[in-house]
């Protein structure tokens, strides 16, 4: 039956996207729209929105666009979610909403995503046309900061500011939006979309300080005596693992963070940007998360020859959307499974001119299910390579945590929270998103933003 499939959206093709930073994914038209969201089933348990983190009413809004009501959609979508154009595009809602969805038991889930993106396009554009307000007026005296302008802290920003609060965000980075705009590349975010989101913050009365690197410029107790009554830490997971291996610090090796900033905030693939990018003719990208996916097709996208993904499961562990290993596939992106670098090898002039690979085998399951890899004796592969791009995991940047007596960490570094308040051993302290967690997703981020802006109101009203 057609109504067991999702709706096809309309992408670039392969060969057209390729080379290029223009968004991949082009969307629903109205057409497409309606007909997708027809296929909830409007179920009386609504499993989907259990599995939504910020607990969009899914069947509502769906509703709504199967009618043609699209403002009517956002506004729904807009009540729960304040970044909805965002996570319309890199959500992994078929980890989340979309896993638990009924149509899925014996077809494909409804398409969530992509009619929650068509809802906040559409209403973006017709906004546009009309005149825009001004920034509203906080009607509550108490401020609260926010440090860090990624998913996190704008979620956090957004709903204290619908609670009257006077609410300032620092970012430290020159331009606001945290790994919308360092990490996540044009051709799957794009940067206009990220500042349309930013915009309707602003309008709710956010303010947002740039080029503040708390921790340095002011410490938390300096923002108490400033007169913030609450603080919420969403700074992300900032700080790039490596491996470990020789050769990391040859010229050629990258972290992804690094690479992906140059190319994403620094506008490094316009060719014109102060900030320079190399590109590899032969790059191997060590890794199979979403970053790992990034970085390879941004590498494509730089003009490389020969592009390899290195990583050390088999293709059932990737952690990556699986758009996104698709798109990649299709763009011609090469993939070693069960391969993980050992050394990398320099040239005569000490720059990256090889990568050693062990190969590996899974083991039998654990007790969790996992397969752990395990190197096969003898058996390495030397790849040539003047590029290699380490997408392996973040930590938290332990700066903040270095200058805050009595904020408590967890041995990976990161900050300890409660799980419910989001409350650190602070008080009046909160976090969420990376600097809590670990690298995760951007919904996760946003959940946590949620839970923390409602802990934060009730610590400064004394409830």
């Amino acid at each position: 039956m057609a109504n067991q499939q999702k709706t096809p959206m309309p992408e670039l093709k392969p060969n057209e996207r390729r080379r290029s930073f223009s968004e991949a994914a082009l969307g629903y038209t109205p057409e497409l729209a309606r007909k997708e969201a027809g296929r909830c089933l409007n179920c009386a348990t609504r499993p989907c929105v259990a599995g939504c983190p910020v607990s969009v009413p899914i069947p509502e809004f769906l509703a709504k666009a199967a009618k043609g009501d699209f403002l009517g959609a956002y506004e729904t979508v807009y009540a729960q979610n304040a970044l909805p154009a965002v996570c319309g595009r890199v959500c992994p809602q078929e980890r989340q909403c979309e896993a638990l969805c009924v149509r899925g038991v014996k077809g494909e889930p409804v398409a969530i995503g992509r009619v929650e993106r068509f809802a906040a396009d559409y209403w973006d554009e017709a906004e546009r046309e009309e005149e825009q307000p001004g920034p509203a007026k906080p009607e509550n005296p108490d401020r609260a900061a926010v440090i860090g302008s990624g998913p996190a802290g704008l979620t956090c920003a957004g709903e204290l500011a619908r609670r009257g609060y006077q609410v300032t965000v620092f970012e430290a980075l020159h331009e606001p939006g945290g790994v919308l705009t360092y990490g996540i590349p044009e051709f799957r975010l794009p940067k206009s979309v990220v500042r349309r989101e930013i915009a309707k913050l602003k309008s709710l009365g956010v303010e947002i300080s740039l080029n503040a690197v708390i921790g340095k410029l002011f410490t938390l107790p300096e923002l108490f005596g400033q007169g913030y009554k609450a603080v919420f830490l969403g700074v992300g997971a900032g700080l790039p693992v490596f491996m470990g291996i020789p050769g990391e610090n040859l010229v050629g090796v990258h972290s992804a963070n690094e690479f992906l900033t140059r190319v994403n905030l620094m506008k490094a693939y316009l060719g014109e940007a102060d900030t320079p990018v190399q590109k590899g003719k032969r790059v191997v990208v060590v890794g199979g998360g979403n970053v790992a996916m990034d970085a390879a097709r941004c590498a494509l996208r730089l003009g490389a020859e020969e592009v390899r993904i290195l990583y050390r499961r088999g293709p059932d562990e990737l952690p990556a959307r699986a758009e996104e290993v698709r798109h990649a596939v299709e763009e011609g992106i090469l993939f070693d499974f069960l391969s993980a670098p050992t050394e990398y090898l320099p040239d005569e002039s000490g720059r990256l001119k090889a990568a050693v690979c062990q190969k590996m085998a899974l083991s039998e399951p654990d007790g969790s299910g996992r397969r752990s890899p395990v190197p096969i004796p003898g058996e390495t592969a030397t790849i040539p390579c003047d590029m290699a791009v380490v997408a392996i995991g973040t930590t938290p940047n332990p700066l903040i945590a270095q200058m805050t007596e009595g904020l408590e960490l967890s041995a990976r570094g990161c900050v300890l929270t409660d799980p419910v308040t989001c409350a650190t051993s602070v008080p009046g302290v909160y976090a969420g998103g990376d600097i809590a967690t670990g690298a995760a997703t951007v919904i996760l981020a946003m959940g946590a933003g949620k839970k923390a802006a409602a802990a934060m109101d009730g610590y400064m009203r004394g409830i």
